[in-house]
């Protein structure tokens, strides 16, 4: 099993200075008493808890990179030279009709009031981080022209600057809360939607109420953990009165700003900047179907729950509990994925893989279904980049499994265009780039497209959002491509036997038959016929 190499890794900024490693350690086989570094082990010596973090914070995402024993790659899709499932009624299938390009990609999630998309995939939670604050035009409007939903995620109201709080604590204005809701509806069309996730102090301070009044919002999600995946520092602050601000809203600050030990390091200029820790959620069947119903009362249509690569247990949990209570999308988010937020040794080390947990959702989801309990639209997440792995968790997880959630898949297109937007501003425009062309209409293949679309508002289009619907517009024709090649003409007809395992291993895991025996009866009753 070749795992990742501990001890040293790029997010942290950290390497070691022998070529050779104790493998389970990451330590160097030749360690030497005066080394100017620079492994974990040595810069934790005087940098302390700060290298457990990805880093520099606010300029980076990070992805885990431990290589699990199993994964999507230990599947490939089925193709096949006849037939077509899920063309539109009244047409016939035949080599006129049966294009690439007629295939719908098209996707909805929820009980009763569902939500299109124009692809199945959506935005990961885009929180009080200070790349989503940063880049919100450019996700949020790129998530709107794209079809798609955004997830604004937890503690956004918390951490505003601007937010002010009414006599009993709770939000009466978030002006940071209102721009980011309001950039996604200025372009929003049938497609997709935004919703706003709740943690524990976001449930303290009243957001869900607080989006309901003002902005009329028809979906909430509940979050069973805190920060990324279940635990994470979330962000990180560089004033002490700023530290002092969030820990006055109820917020766990490390280390504590107010102690006279911590003043003295921050004045010292030892200690540089603080993090900002939400609170651990505890759940219970009971307090679940009661935040429920509370949330329907404020006037929520859609509820939905994300949950990370907790236990079994958890997962089993989430499924039944999420059933009972109607919920009408639930997100499972396997392990790596990642944005950097979480520590760095957790992205790496905790939780049930991705590979593994939508295998155990869906062994789960058909028990329930055989108990005649309908089973809540379901969303996969956790390392997802492409249309081909997207639609292994789509065909893995039939028919439940209605949409892959993505982090920074989605994020780095937004990134990208916008740095392309200050490089034309600049003159600096790298030959990566320039090579295509020094206007936005000559570098950006949908441009022109956008142009045509959004008549008189090209201008209120960042390059970032550009770059997000760029990127989309890429995979739905990828997506078409192998939904074609698999003779699956609506996302509906996607099913587990257009896969097959490459391992055996991977079969045990996942059910998918392995590659020697996938249809191997059916071949063979055509050689004995």
């Amino acid at each position: 099993m070749n795992l990742r190499r501990p001890n040293a890794n790029e997010a942290t900024g950290t390497t070691n200075r022998s070529r050779d490693v104790a493998p389970m350690s990451g330590i160097c086989t030749r360690c030497v008493d005066g080394c100017k570094g620079a492994c974990e082990i040595w810069l934790s010596s005087f940098r302390g808890r700060e290298v457990l973090y990805p880093g520099p914070f606010g300029e980076i995402t990070a992805g885990a990179d431990k290589n699990y024993p199993v994964d999507y790659s230990h599947l490939n899709i089925q193709g096949y030279a006849r037939g077509a499932k899920g063309m539109p009624e009244g047409v016939e299938a035949n080599p006129d009709t049966a294009l690439f390009s007629a295939v719908d990609t098209t996707t909805e999630y929820g009980w009763k009031n569902k939500v299109p998309m124009r692809v199945p995939i959506f935005t990961g939670a885009l929180g009080s981080t200070e790349i989503a604050r940063e880049n919100w035009e450019h996700f949020a409007i790129g998530a709107a022209i794209a079809g798609i939903t955004l997830v604004c995620g937890e503690n956004v109201c918390g951490v505003d600057p601007g937010l002010v709080l009414d006599h009993n604590g709770k939000v009466s204005k978030s002006p940071e809360m209102d721009r980011r809701i309001e950039t996604y509806r200025n372009f929003k069309d049938r497609y997709g939607e935004l919703l706003v996730q709740l943690n524990v102090e976001d449930t303290r301070l009243g957001t869900a109420e607080y989006v309901s009044a003002k902005h009329n919002l028809e979906t909430i999600e509940l979050k069973w953990g805190q920060g990324a995946k279940c635990i994470g520092g979330e962000i990180k602050v560089g004033s002490i009165e700023r530290a002092n601000q969030l820990n006055d809203r109820g917020y766990i600050v490390h280390p504590n700003p107010r102690a006279a030990e911590v003043q003295a390091s921050f004045k010292d200029g030892a200690l540089k900047e603080f993090e900002r820790h939400s609170r651990l959620g505890f759940v219970s069947r009971e307090g679940f179907l009661e935040e429920v119903d509370r949330l329907h009362d404020i006037g929520f249509k859609r509820i939905t729950l994300k949950t990370g690569a907790y236990s079994a247990v958890e997962l089993a949990m989430a499924l039944r509990y999420g059933a009972e209570a109607k919920i009408d999308l639930l997100t499972i988010d396997g392990a790596p994925g990642g944005t950097g937020m979480s520590p760095w040794p957790m992205m790496n080390e905790w939780g049930i893989p991705t590979f593994y947990i939508e295998s155990l959702a869906y062994q789960f989801a058909e028990r329930l279904k055989a108990r005649g309990i309908r089973v809540p639209d379901l969303a996969i997440a956790g390392g997802f980049a492409d249309e081909a792995n997207v639609f292994k968790g789509l065909a893995m997880g039939s028919p439940y499994v209605r949409a892959v959630c993505m982090g920074r898949a989605l994020m780095i297109p937004g990134m990208v265009g916008k740095n392309i937007e200050k490089w034309l501003a600049a003159g600096e425009l790298p030959k990566t780039v320039s090579k295509y062309g020094r206007t936005r209409e000559e570098i950006f293949v949908c441009y022109e497209q956008l142009k045509e679309r959004y008549p008189g508002r090209i201008d209120e289009i960042p390059l970032g959002a550009v770059g997000i619907y760029t990127y989309a517009q890429k995979f739905r024709t990828g997506l078409q491509q192998i939904m074609a090649g698999t003779r699956n003409f609506s996302l509906k007809t996607v099913a587990r036997n257009d896969l097959m395992a490459l391992t055996e291993e991977a079969e045990a895991i996942s059910g998918i038959p392995y590659v020697m025996r996938a249809y191997r009866d059916a071949a063979e009753s055509i050689l004995d016929s």
